[in-house]
């Protein structure tokens, strides 16, 4: 298992450890066209400010990466973004990709989303370790199986646990590795890594009308959280924003063999409308490659069974 020590901004960290109730962050690149291929799912990316604060102050566990226009990333993690408002996020984004402020242009950043950070008062701060150049810009990993490893992240452990009540088991979503070798555990979502993850598992098409265009897209609960239901993988749907709509009303299902009902009596007495919904009745959904992606059976039934005005 590999810890990431990452540099970043005084600025982001001040203002994300003044918040109050941040229970995931995005740890932003300004282009990400490199990717980020460096951790395991539920592995710690750990806060190390520029030179001359050379401290660890802070960290996370790994839940995603992914590029995505800045509007998105701003709908999808507000303030949890590290920034008050979108223009000042945008004005940081700028700085650091060095290029003139450009209001209408959409562009991808990189997102690596972050679960349960934690942020260490000033008097817990971690000196980074020794081979930790200044020159190094972005970060650098450490195998937590070898000696300055461990070393490291028992000194986040330690701090950690004088600061936050949170270093117990985690409450956890998502299957991935976790500390040690022979262990796997999971990792919990929060409603933006759950959109991202979500979006990407889809390929950024709805499951059920199969369109491309991102800023409609969102990602369904297929058993609502009101309902008891979870930011998991295999309840979701990427789906159409009207889709989604009426997806959550009821009038739209997806079966248990993945095929979409519409309920086109129902549409039709409350709206007198409905056409343009029912190509989509008998189809079979988009799916993800992965299986542990996929929609689970018991949600998609309790859907049917609660929900599905058919």
């Amino acid at each position: 298992m590999k810890a990431y020590v990452a540099v970043t901004d005084l600025d982001w960290f001040r203002f994300l450890s003044e918040e109050p109730g941040i229970d995931e962050v995005n740890f932003w690149k300004p282009g990400g066209g490199v990717g980020f291929y460096v951790l395991t799912l539920g592995a710690p990316l750990l806060f190390k400010l520029h030179w001359p604060d050379n401290y660890i102050v802070g960290g996370g566990f790994f839940a995603s990466y992914s590029r995505l226009p800045i509007s998105i990333v701003w709908e999808t993690f507000g303030i949890k973004n590290g920034a008050r408002t979108y223009a000042e996020m945008r004005a940081r984004v700028e700085h650091y990709r060095r290029v003139q402020a450009s209001p209408r242009e959409d562009y991808e950043i990189g997102n690596i989303v972050l679960e349960d950070p934690f942020f260490l008062p000033r008097e817990r701060w971690i000196p980074a370790p020794t081979d930790f150049s200044k020159n190094v810009v972005q970060g650098k990993s450490y195998d937590l199986a070898q000696p300055e490893g461990q070393a490291l992240w028992n000194q986040v452990l330690a701090a950690r646990a004088l600061t936050s009540h949170q270093i117990a088991e985690r409450r956890v979503e998502v299957e991935g590795p976790l500390f040690g070798e022979a262990q796997r555990g999971r990792v919990r979502l929060r409603q933006g890594a759950f959109r991202v993850m979500v979006t990407d598992a889809y390929s950024r098409r709805c499951a059920i009308s199969g369109e491309k265009a991102l800023p409609v897209l969102q990602a369904a609960h297929i058993m609502p959280v009101s309902e008891g239901g979870q930011h998991r993988m295999d309840n979701g749907l990427l789906l159409r924003s009207d889709v989604h709509t009426l997806f959550d009303r009821g009038y739209i299902t997806v079966t248990p063999d993945h095929r979409v009902l519409v309920a086109s009596k129902q549409l039709k007495e409350d709206f007198d409308n409905g056409e343009p919904y029912m190509p989509f009745h008998g189809t079979t959904i988009l799916l993800p490659q992965r299986e542990t992606e996929r929609p689970l059976r018991q949600q998609l039934e309790w859907h049917n069974d609660n929900l599905f005005r058919g």
